[in-house]
């Protein structure tokens, strides 16, 4: 699509939804839609069934992490239309308290991608009707790809042949820190090798 074709779609959208949506814009090749997060199911049922859209693929739900910001996550949507070859990707802001109403009700393959961004992110998704980790273990502690998740230091998961199940231990190197005394070789030797011959001569 020419940028022309996709700045009238946007404003047709715009249009559709004055108050559920904050902004839209061209990013790239891309139609980028801001919606308020309370608006989402609405949005995306516009954008599914109204005849210029119809968008009824939902490609991907995913979550970007700023930890700097007071609504440190955005949720991204990424919509098809096979009838009319476009694409659009739908964002709102998140935080950690407060939930996204779940797109579940509009497209049914948003379930198990909500569920990886509540699994990764810690994102919730209110009406859900099954919010369970789908990457991580059920009792895993905290969100992976948040960026303030820790890497090392916590503990580590393995399968105990003799309990017969997978347990969690702390996290052991398998390799010693080397101890390093800072002194070149060098200047450790007080003699170097062939200086008693040069005292003799």
């Amino acid at each position: 699509m020419t940028p022309a074709q996709l700045k009238e779609l946007g404003d047709h959208v715009l249009g559709q939804l004055p108050m559920e949506t904050t902004a839209c814009a061209l990013a790239g090749d891309e139609l980028v839609l801001w919606a308020k997060p309370e608006a989402i199911v609405r949005v995306l049922t516009v954008l599914r069934d109204d005849a210029k859209c119809l968008f009824k693929m939902l490609v991907d739900i995913c979550g970007v992490d700023y930890p700097e910001r007071p609504e440190r996550f955005e949720v991204v949507y990424n919509l098809l239309s096979l009838k009319h070859n476009q694409r659009i990707r739908v964002k709102l802001r998140a935080n950690e308290d407060t939930p996204v109403p779940s797109a579940t009700a509009v497209f049914r393959s948003a379930g198990w991608y909500e569920r990886e961004v509540w699994d990764l992110y810690g994102v919730y998704f209110s009406d859900h009707p099954d919010l369970r980790r789908i990457l991580t273990d059920y009792g895993f502690d905290g969100h992976p790809l948040r960026k303030d998740f820790p890497l090392t230091g916590l503990v580590e998961l393995r399968y105990d042949n003799e309990q017969k199940r997978v347990v969690y231990d702390k996290v052991k190197l398998s390799q010693e820190f080397r101890s390093f005394d800072f002194l070149s070789p060098w200047e450790g030797m007080i003699h170097l090798p062939g200086d008693e011959k040069a005292g003799k001569a």
